[in-house]
């Protein structure tokens, strides 16, 4: 069995690619690049990882989705939210998160980059596409969930003749969770950029981090990349 990793080089990427690679065989990863502050860096990890598997890096460019994309992720005149453990915790108002969530939003990411994605499977034989998605965010981002992915299988049994699923091997899992497994794993998490900035190191400030930072503490585990760059 076949198939194509999403990969972003955040941590869920990464870890959902090291626990299918177990199973399947990996043909390629696809790296997204539509113009998020982050890209570069994104561009970079996401090449260790793949080097680190033996796998090809696709880098898509998709300059129109940063042309209608106003919110802070892309837009560098907006501000990326900042968040602390508190604003993450179950007993945290929604409205924090919810907040966040808005102003990172890229209009229907998920979806265009599952239905590129989609393509490349079903030229080359693929059957799966591999995604980060997973439990916590799925709080937060409805295109995270069980019921979108499921939404998605639908659609792909009509869309490509040889039925394309997305395998999300996280999706039961929060980020604590996640960090264990990937460690059971040996992904290689001091490749991951979870980071929204693009700096030389992590701001440790945005949603991204503090979920990262926060599932490592929970896990009771240093971050291999912050070890890395001595951040």
């Amino acid at each position: 069995m076949k198939a194509i990793s999403l990969l972003s080089s955040g941590l869920d990427s990464v870890a959902a690619l090291a626990i299918a690679a177990e199973s399947l065989e990996i043909e390629m990863a696809i790296t997204f690049d539509y113009g998020q502050r982050s890209a570069e860096r994104e561009i970079e990890h996401a090449g260790k990882v793949c080097k680190h598997f033996g796998i090809e890096q696709q880098v898509i460019k998709l300059d129109w989705l940063a042309g209608i994309t106003s919110t802070s992720l892309v837009n560098r005149e907006a501000d990326v939210p900042e968040l602390s453990f508190e604003d993450i915790t179950e007993n945290a108002p929604a409205e924090i998160t919810e907040a966040s969530a808005k102003a990172v939003w890229v209009p229907n990411r998920n979806g265009v980059m599952l239905n590129i994605a989609a393509s490349f499977a079903e030229s080359k034989g693929c059957e799966y596409l591999i995604v980060g998605f997973n439990g916590e965010e799925a709080g937060t981002f409805p295109d995270n969930s069980l019921e979108y992915v499921q939404a998605m299988d639908h659609a792909f049994s009509y869309s490509t003749q040889n039925g394309v699923k997305v395998l999300a091997p996280l999706i039961e899992l929060d980020k604590p969770g996640i960090v264990r497994k990937a460690l059971e794993t040996k992904a290689p998490l001091e490749y991951s950029w979870s980071c929204y900035h693009g700096g030389e190191v992590p701001c440790q400030k945005c949603e991204s981090c503090v979920r990262r930072a926060r599932a490592f503490k929970a896990a009771g585990m240093k971050d291999p990349l912050l070890e890395k760059l001595g951040a």
